[in-house]
């Protein structure tokens, strides 16, 4: 079950919401959302359930025996370093077992045989957030959570359990505990959900459906793509990305908002980024956080020389890399970013702005482009392929009518994309809502429009997801 289906918004949601709004006892809610998330993860198979059940348990168990060290720090760390070492255990099989095997196979010719392992569905999700909760345990900034069910409804809210974003216990303890719904946050869960779902529902099935017609098939195929088609396929990818990755974390925070439950921004309009750096501020913010903390910064951060922080960096982006899936294109995918970075940070460093404002946030969309060349490819010979064929390397020319006929048919909808990839919507919004201050007239077409756009957005969406089959859902790798 994804959010972005019929059977989801208009049965499984609306049913959440109307037990969330119907119990007026904190720890009754508590108890009914965590059957629904519980329902919601083992829709699956009840193996994946079984799965995070045990995680949770261990880590449960892990943080309070943690606590109990109490003073002696060095039992406080043995005991956590036990836990984390159990999590990453348990993923490292689940999700990078066969990729690991595979290499040694390619390497030395053995395992002759490597098992099939299903990747259970949001691990990286969960398991990150359990982490997280383990270590803060340790480092005293939260107490340990004494009762297993609470825990486990805080690493199974179906709102972001399997696409996000990671959401660290400390800032949902006093939400779970004490949480409120309000109309004003209800209402405000109504529309981000809404908008949510049209950006996955409209705009980034399009562009997956424009995306793939460039993009897939065999090195056959590929190579007879014009370097035009490539490039429309690669910069339509760039925005179904974001469009995807930020619509589901919009629906996530709507559901929380609507439930009582506040979970912070996760993308702030990054394609409009100056540096890459700054990029990844705005990219996936839990996750980058996530590693900041719970990673660059144990391993000493920019605190002890240029050279470690090099190596640093390097490590958290080689697992940056491999967080987003078991294959070496996603390595080079995050050690392409980790290079930019680090130049960025060394021999640029000063030198970049002197290239002028407007040209920078076109440069940097152009390299985060590429980077998404890296990630779309798990096979080496269609990124080969398609590298070649963005230069016209393959003697597959410019272009040819189906790329004509692509950007003819689909240039409002690829410039209403690249809008909503900016804060341009956003922007325009609040000049509205300011305007409407000063004029009768426009306070009240502003306020029919408040309550009218969340209602025809999710009418669109329907429409959109009835007559479309094809709904990719990308957190299926993570």
């Amino acid at each position: 079950m994804v959010f972005s289906s019929m059977l989801f918004v208009f049965l499984f949601l609306a049913a959440n919401l109307a037990t969330q709004f119907l119990i007026r006892d904190v720890r009754k809610k508590n108890i009914a959302m965590l059957a629904f998330s519980l329902v919601f993860y083992g829709w699956a198979g009840p193996r994946y359930l079984l799965l995070l059940l045990l995680m949770v348990a261990i880590c449960w168990i892990g943080a309070i025996l943690t606590e109990r060290a109490g003073a002696d720090r060095t039992a406080r760390k043995r005991m956590m370093v036990i836990t984390v070492a159990a999590c990453l255990v348990i993923l490292g099989i689940f999700k990078y077992l066969g990729f690991v095997l595979g290499t040694v196979k390619a390497i030395i010719g053995v395992p002759k045989i490597i098992p099939r392992i299903v990747l259970p569905i949001g691990i990286s999700f969960y398991t990150f957030q359990l982490i997280s909760y383990v270590v803060d345990v340790y480092r005293g900034e939260v107490p340990a959570q004494r009762r297993y069910w609470k825990l486990l409804l805080y690493a199974s809210l179906f709102h972001q359990c399997i696409a996000g974003p990671i959401v660290r216990y400390k800032d949902v303890a006093e939400d779970i505990e004490r949480r409120k719904m309000t109309l004003k946050e209800i209402s405000a869960g109504i529309t981000r959900f809404t908008v949510g779902l049209a950006k996955k529902a409209i705009l980034a099935n399009g562009c997956a459906a424009i995306a793939d017609s460039f993009l897939t098939g065999t090195t056959e195929t590929l190579a007879k793509v014009p370097a035009m088609g490539i490039l429309l396929g690669v910069f339509v990818f760039t925005l179904q990305i974001y469009l995807d990755f930020s619509a589901y974390s919009d629906m996530a925070i709507g559901m929380g908002l609507m439930c009582g439950l506040h979970y912070k921004e996760n993308f702030d309009y990054p394609y409009t980024s100056r540096s890459i750096s700054e990029f990844w501020r705005r990219w996936h913010i839990s996750l980058g956080s996530f590693f900041r903390d719970y990673v660059y910064i144990p391993l000493g951060g920019n605190r002890r020389g240029d050279r470690r922080t090099l190596i640093n960096l390097f490590v958290v982006w080689f697992l940056t890399g491999l967080w987003h899936g078991a294959s070496w294109n996603f390595v080079l995918w995050g050690l392409f970013f980790g290079i930019l970075i680090a130049l960025e940070r060394f021999p640029l460093k000063g030198k970049l702005e002197r290239i002028p404002d407007p040209l920078r946030p076109v440069i940097v969309f152009l390299l985060v482009m590429l980077g998404w060349i890296l990630f779309k490819f798990t096979d080496f010979a269609l990124l080969g392929t398609a590298l070649k064929g963005l230069f016209g390397l393959n003697h597959n020319g410019f272009a040819n009518r189906a790329v004509g006929l692509a950007i003819r048919n689909n240039w409002f909808f690829l410039i209403v994309s690249l809008l909503a990839v900016t804060p341009f919507w956003r922007d325009l919004r609040r000049i509205l809502a300011n305007l409407s201050k000063r004029s009768a007239v426009l306070y009240w077409v502003n306020g029919a429009w408040e309550v009218a756009q969340p209602v025809l957005l999710l009418v669109v969406s329907a429409m959109a997801l009835a007559g479309n089959s094809y709904n990719p859902f990308l957190y299926f790798q993570f």
